[in-house]
């Protein structure tokens, strides 16, 4: 059994800012930390003071943890970006918002003071003489300590007090890991009630000592104990009164934390049989065990539970089925043709995460290129004659200014020739669609023809696909290319206008050009030749991405079986050395590495022949490096076994925080049931003849900081876990488990329990009883199992290969 933590992160928006640029505005982004590590930042949003992000992420970390603080910044061109403000949120608020915290912040401000980060390694214990008492305290080694010096280390020392007594460390120069190994003792009188206070400092030979953190101690729980060793978390400086908050402006925020306890897989198999079960016996099964859950989860937590479901049948080979009994169920229910999967039901829910998670490559490749060249134009587009502003537009050369009406013809050439490549683009991506994609579509389109079969619902299976694969995934993404990961950051108003237009279009197409949509905005019709076009080559599109047969999906998943499908793959610069001794030069040289799930390679280019630098089951670590070490930011270290068993490191730099912390998520989670991973290690290089990070000389040495092969981000293309997607689904259900009971005796009691053999010489149970039996023994077996303890077996991680 194995304990995890993850926080859900919104970051929605911001308002009231303070002004920090001279134009009386702000360009503000926010940096996410968890325990003062930076895993995420958002996109700057430029040249305001009330921004919107809407970014959504989804952190695993150590259940460890104590708090996650959201910084806002101001970014500057020229100088250091100014802090505006941050919010933190310890572990004991958010475990008191079981539901999760959600709401406005006031942003305060950032004390020195209360910057604070790391452990220090103590010693203490109670001396008894024969004449007097001894309180004896070895400060050993601190780690993680914050960098306070322009050369991104600091020079930490240590004071030590107790009852009116100061002793001070030496100093350890150039370290944020240093190592004291130095003993104090003061004279301690029994039932003595003053603390002993260990305070970190960084020296500075000018200006003030900055402050690194303190521990006090209880000297009576020391009196019971004798002696304590251990490493102690810094705490901030609190005597100092705080400043009244109100002028820094607010943040909105969605965080919530889960704490799962996850089982052995065979725990879970009693569950995961019963539900597939259900899912092959499809409509004609007696249980009805899927609808019953939808009956009874509540719209806001339908889409978890959507995704949850998805994952744990695509893992299962059975994300069509699952899928084609939800159209079945809907269909059933539905009377009106126009109504059709136009609710926030469980089918509308699973097919968006289902398209999220099997089709984001195939996104990527169809829409990329289109959005890009959008970016990269930066033209003035409008079609809205009451929103044309032609002052915008400007002069042309000596020409005169351009009129409204050579905008608007301007704008929606502009928009024809982005949506005629759009449409050119999906026209030709059939056979790069991925084949259960294809699959589940073939089902939807048959299911709602077989519903409606009559000569006036002729467009109604079209319209029933591009529901899905125009309204809810293809225009989403363009109106909001950063958040499907096809941009680093989001558009300006410029670029935002004419993504959205284009995304109207789209939806238009998808429509399959309805007087309806068609009546809402008039002033869309000079796209209408466009649009007709793009509806009759939609038809053709859909036509021949559902004529898949059984045989042709399993040849195309059989032959992406034996590929390795990158897991991340991108441009990075790898460490070289070149010389040796004095003479030795290092660089970084640019490469386009690929991670797969069998190794980390590279190539000049992207369609290089690649060459294996890594491989999978040889690496031991993926960590940060100290901003020092090379004096550059965003490098991480890859620790691996060489051909003879010899620890070896790769240095690579990224460009950006974010990409530094996808690199390292993935790297972590392709490896994590690698034998052999490393506990610690060095966040420094050796340079010279000691460590940069702790100055220790010795190569071989074990580490001065721990690992956090935990800490990961969640991507679109992780790898699925079935254990975790099992329980929480189990922990979904326990929440239902008194509606279900009620529902079980309600229909035993009406019609007599339905019945299903499970087995020869078995008594036949239905689904119903079943189900809530395997929840009563998943709660005996969480009961039973001490939380946090070893997994019995090692968790099964299947690659998506989509």
């Amino acid at each position: 059994m194995a304990k995890r933590s993850s926080l859900s992160i919104r970051i929605v928006e911001g308002k009231n800012l303070p002004a920090k640029d001279i134009t009386g505005s702000s360009d503000p982004y926010c940096i996410v930390k968890v325990d003062n590590e930076p895993i995420i930042r958002t996109a700057t949003v430029w040249k305001t003071l009330c921004p919107f992000w809407g970014e959504e992420y989804q952190v695993y970390l150590s259940p460890s943890f104590h708090a996650v603080a959201f910084y806002v910044m101001d970014e500057d061109a020229l100088s250091r970006d100014d802090v505006i403000g941050k919010v933190c949120l310890t572990r004991d608020i958010l475990a008191a918002h079981p539901k999760g915290f959600s709401g406005w912040a006031h942003l305060a401000e950032v004390d020195p003071d209360e910057e604070v980060q790391g452990e220090i390694h103590l010693r203490l214990e109670v001396v008894r003489g024969t004449q007097a008492c001894l309180l004896r305290c070895s400060v050993l080694e601190a780690r993680d300590l914050a960098p306070k010096d322009r050369n991104g280390a600091s020079d930490p020392f240590v004071r030590v007090r107790y009852n009116g007594r100061t002793q001070e460390t030496s100093v350890v120069k150039k370290s944020c890991y240093p190592r004291w190994n130095e003993t104090f003792e003061f004279e301690l009188k029994e039932g003595a009630a003053e603390a002993l206070c260990v305070e970190a400092w960084d020296w500075d030979l000018v200006s003030r000592n900055d402050f690194l953190g303190k521990v006090v101690v209880n000297v009576q729980r020391l009196w019971a104990a004798q002696q304590e060793e251990g490493w102690f978390r810094l705490q901030p400086d609190q005597s100092k009164s705080r400043r009244e908050e109100g002028n820094l402006g607010s943040l909105q925020l969605e965080v919530r934390l889960r704490d799962e306890t996850v089982l052995p897989s065979s725990c879970y198999q009693p569950l995961v049989q019963l539900l597939c079960r259900e899912v092959k016996l499809g409509v004609q099964g007696p249980g009805q065990l899927i609808p019953l859950i939808e009956e009874m989860t509540s719209t806001e937590c339908r889409q978890n539970v959507a995704t949850n479901l998805l994952k744990l049948f695509l893992g299962q080979g059975l994300a069509k089925d699952f899928l084609d009994l939800l159209f079945q169920l809907e269909l059933g229910r539905t009377s009106e043709a126009n109504t059709l999967f136009r609710s926030n039901s469980l089918a509308s829910k699973s097919m968006e995460s289902f398209l999220k998670v099997a089709g984001m490559r195939y996104l990527h490749g169809v829409l990329g290129p289109i959005i890009n060249k959008v970016f990269e134009e930066k033209k003035y587009v409008e079609l809205d004659p009451s929103k044309v502003e032609v002052k915008d537009v400007g002069c042309s050369g000596l020409h005169r200014p351009q009129t409204e009406a050579e905008v608007l013809e301007q704008s929606a050439q502009t928009l024809r020739a982005h949506l005629g490549a759009l449409l050119s683009a999906l026209s030709r991506s059939v056979r790069a669609c991925p084949a259960v994609v294809r699959a589940t579509f073939r089902q939807l389109f048959r299911r709602v023809r077989e519903r409606f079969p009559g000569a006036q619902h002729e467009n109604l299976p079209f319209i029933a696909v591009t529901s899905f694969l125009c309204l809810r995934f293809f225009s989403p993404a363009i109106m909001a290319p950063k958040l499907f990961h096809l941009r680093e950051r989001h558009a300006d108003a410029r670029t935002s206008r004419t993504l959205l237009l284009l995304a109207k279009a789209v939806q238009n197409v998808g429509n399959m050009d309805m007087q309806t949509s068609r009546a809402k905005e008039a002033w869309m019709e000079p796209l209408q030749p466009t649009v007709r076009q793009g509806v009759a080559q939609l038809k053709d599109f859909i036509t021949k991405l559902v004529d898949i047969e059984e045989k042709e999906e399993l040849d195309l998943q059989r032959a992406l079986s034996l590929q390795a499908p990158p897991v991340k793959e991108g441009p990075l610069f790898i460490h070289r050395t070149k010389g040796k001794g004095p003479l030795m030069s290092s660089s970084f040289k640019k490469l386009h590495f690929s991670l797969t799930t069998e190794a980390l390679s590279f190539a000049k280019t992207p369609s290089s022949k690649k060459s294996t630098l890594i491989k999978l089951a040889n690496i031991r670590a993926a960590e940060k490096v100290e901003e020092k070490s090379f004096s550059s930011s965003h490098v991480m270290q890859v620790i691996y076994t060489d051909d003879t068993g010899q620890l070896q490191t790769a240095y690579l730099q990224c460009k950006s925080v974010n990409e530094l912390n996808q690199w390292l998520s993935a790297l972590r989670k392709v490896s994590i049931n690698n034998s052999g991973l490393l506990g610690s290690y060095h966040p420094g290089i050796f340079r010279g003849d000691k460590w940069s990070c702790c100055h220790q000389k010795d190569k071989t040495d074990l580490g001065c900081d721990k690992t956090r092969s935990r800490v990961t981000l969640q991507e679109w293309n992780d790898p699925l876990d079935h254990d975790l997607e099992a329980q929480l689904i189990y922990q979904h259900l326990l929440g239902l488990e008194a509606a279900l009971r009620e529902k079980h005796q309600e229909l035993s009691a009406g019609a007599g329990a339905g019945s299903v053999p499970t087995g020869p010489g078995e008594a036949p149970e239905d689904p119903l009883a079943q189900l809530l039996q395997v929840l009563h023994d998943l709660r005996e077996a969480h009961a039973s199992s001490p939380a946090g303890s070893p997994p019995a077996e090692p968790t099964c991680l299947l690659p998506l290969q989509t």
